[in-house]
This record gives structure tokens, sequence and C-alpha cells, in this order.
């Protein structure tokens, strides 16, 4: 008998998990897998076009190319291909002594228009790093430290548990002391629980994260109008025609009154503004999805989490409407599910549970580890049918 106590103090020693000193969490992930893609590529593709557009600049010089007259020097030609390149005004007989002009600006501020996407984009980045991030790591350090905890104090009660079985001489005092603390409570924690309960009464995370995907979509909205209202306007304008004559060269007979220039940089135009629609329309649905989430509860971690005692309570709460930091909260856990030691040994113990629900009444990894310990998880049938016969 001594051997398979001895057995039984061994296996729950493995079962504890190591504490936790020294620098804690470091790589806790305080941005959900998804949000994180969204952010990368919502600022990063602005940026990455943009180099695009500078790296075509300095590779081939002038982004536009004028047909001067023939009887300009090379220096007129490169003064006429810089005036016009700075003006960017097309020009147009639209009636009989009537010109009507077009601005081309979108063209010269390419760069510079996705360069303020990419700082527009990490707007809610910031928004969630300076509001949200704080608070949030706090809750999900204390929430980790606590789950792992009501596991180890699980572990070291079914130790107390096989010491006293071990000491006392009655067995009936043992199961009546065992069955009155389970009466009582005494094998639950409740503080972590109250916790996440008072969570569901909070909004200001989910309030930041609803603000957050709201912006990134409102923010979207606009780069469509956009490029709607001014690339389109010259998406297929390869040529225009340019003025020169102004100032000192108003007056100049052989200086023609338009030159005819064409865009170099109409291709590079085309490929960033095709580009950009693509990107933000793959990353709506991405968005739409994340706000989705908020809309149902994130059961899969906790229902490996209610073998602690009294985590039960807290799936009969989540019935509620679940746009409330708990939820939040819960994706984050999932996040960082390697961060709790834990859940590992939560998760056999889970499917083992399965396993023998159908000989055992088992509830809670108090019970089951009591199992494998070598005591009954409830008064053996004899002594029972004992205490009846004792007591008629």
């Amino acid at each position: 008998m001594s051997l398979a106590h001895t057995a039984a103090e061994y296996m729950l020693s493995d079962a504890l998990l190591p504490d936790r000193r020294g620098p804690r969490l470091k790589g806790l992930r305080l941005e959900l897998p998804l949000d994180r893609i969204v952010k990368f590529v919502a600022v990063g593709s602005p940026l990455l076009l943009m180099s695009l557009a500078f790296a075509q600049e300095f590779s081939s010089g002038s982004p536009i190319s004028c047909f001067s007259p023939s009887n300009f020097s090379i220096r007129q030609a490169a003064y006429v291909d810089s005036s016009c390149w700075d003006s960017l005004v097309h020009h147009e007989q639209d009636g009989p002594g009537q010109d009507k002009m077009k601005s081309l600006w979108p063209h010269k501020a390419l760069p510079y228009s996705l360069l303020a996407l990419a700082l527009l984009m990490y707007l809610p980045v910031l928004l969630w790093q300076y509001a949200a991030v704080p608070a949030l790591s706090s809750d999900l350090l204390f929430i980790i430290s606590e789950l792992d905890k009501s596991y180890n104090r699980s572990i070291r009660l079914v130790q107390h548990m096989l010491k006293i079985r071990q000491k006392s001489s009655d067995p009936y005092v043992f199961w009546d002391e065992l069955e009155k603390a389970r009466k009582e409570r005494y094998f639950e924690f409740p503080l972590l629980e109250r916790y996440l309960a008072c969570k569901q009464r909070s909004h200001s995370l989910v309030a930041t994260y609803l603000l957050r995907n709201s912006l990134l979509l409102l923010f979207t909205s606009a780069t469509y109008l956009y490029l709607g209202h001014f690339h389109l306007d010259v998406f297929f304008q390869e040529e225009f025609s340019c003025s020169i004559k102004a100032g000192l060269l108003s007056d100049e007979t052989h200086v023609p009154s338009l030159i005819t220039c064409r865009l170099t940089s109409l291709s590079i135009f085309r490929i960033v503004s095709l580009s950009s629609v693509a990107i933000y329309t793959i990353l709506v649905p991405v968005i739409i999805y994340n706000l989705t989430r908020l809309c149902r509860w994130d059961k899969r971690l906790l229902s490996v989490y209610e073998m602690l005692p009294a985590f039960d309570l807290l799936s009969r709460k989540m019935l509620g409407c679940p746009i409330n930091d708990l939820n939040v909260i819960l994706l984050f856990l999932r996040a960082n599910v390697s961060e709790l030691i834990s859940f590992s040994w939560l998760s056999v113990l889970c499917v083992l549970k399965d396993t023998t629900t159908q000989k055992h009444n088992i509830d809670t990894v108090v019970d089951f580890m009591t199992l494998l310990a070598g005591l009954e998880p409830s008064k053996p049938k004899h002594l029972t049918n004992l205490a009846c016969d004792e007591h008629p």
C-alpha cells in the first residue's frame, strides 16, 4: 500500500506546474493574429508602393517627356520638361477662344499621398497601443497567472487529501469530511471567476477594439473615394497639352502656345492605383470578420478550463450580450494559449474525462486526479451500504 501511495505522490508532484519567477511572459501577444496581418498589410503596402514610385522616378529621371519644337536646344527642351512637370495642367480647346484646363496633380502627389495613407492607417494601431494595451496586458498577466495557480491548487488539494487518507484510520471520517467539504464548496476558488464576471460589465476594451476596426473601415472608404475621384479622372490620360507661354515667354512668337507631353510614369501610376484598390478590397472582409467575432462567445478555451472548480458558473453567465471586455479577453487568451502551461495538462484530462464519464462521476480536475491517485472520487458503495445498515 505504501508503494502505491508513493507512486501517487510522485505522479501528483509531476503534475504540478513550475513557478514563474523573474521576467514574466515576454512573448505575450497583445494583438490578435488577424489584426497583426491587417496592420502590416494596411500600413506596409502603401510604403512599398511609395518606394516603387520613388525608385521609378530616380531610375528613369523626369516622369514626363515633352515633344519640344525642333529648333529648341537641349537646355530649352529640359526647361520645357521641368516647367510642364511643375504646372502639370492639361490645356484643351473647349470652343472658339475658350481654353479649358485640367489639373493632373495626382501624378505629382502619388508618393506623398501613399505616405499619408500609411500614416492614416497607422492611427488605429496607435489608438490600440495607448488606449487598450496597458489594461489588456495587466488583465492577461493576472488571468494567465491565476489559471495556472488554480490548476496547481487543485493538484495540491489532491495531495493533501491523499495524506489525510493515509493518516486516517477510520475511512468513515475521511469520506464524511470530504463530502462536507464538497457540500460547503471548499474546493472552489472564486477570485478569478468573479473577476472574469466583472469583466462582462466592462466595455472599455471592446469599445477601443470596435473603434480601431471602425476607423480602419472609415479610412479604407476614404481611400476608395480618393482613388475614384482623383485617380480615375486621370487614369487613362497618357498625354496632355502644356502651355509654357507665361512670364517672359508670353510675348515670344516662336514659342508654340501648347506643347504635347507624355506621362512616362503612367504605368507606375496605374499599378499603384490598381494595387491599392485590390489590397484594401481584400482587407475589408478581414476587418468585418474581426468585428463579427465580438458578436459570439469563444468558449473553446473555457471548455477546457471548466475542469477547474467553479468554472461551470462562468459558463452559465455567458448567456447575455457578448459585446463586452470578457469576450475580448477570451480572444486574447486563445491567442496566448502557449503562455498557459496548464492548458496542455487540462486538455489531456478533458480527453481522458470523456472516456471515463460512463464509469465515474468526474466533474473537475480534483475528481480526476483523486481517481488517478488511487482514491474513489466519491464514497465507495460498500461504505455507503454499511452506513445505511448502521443507521436504518
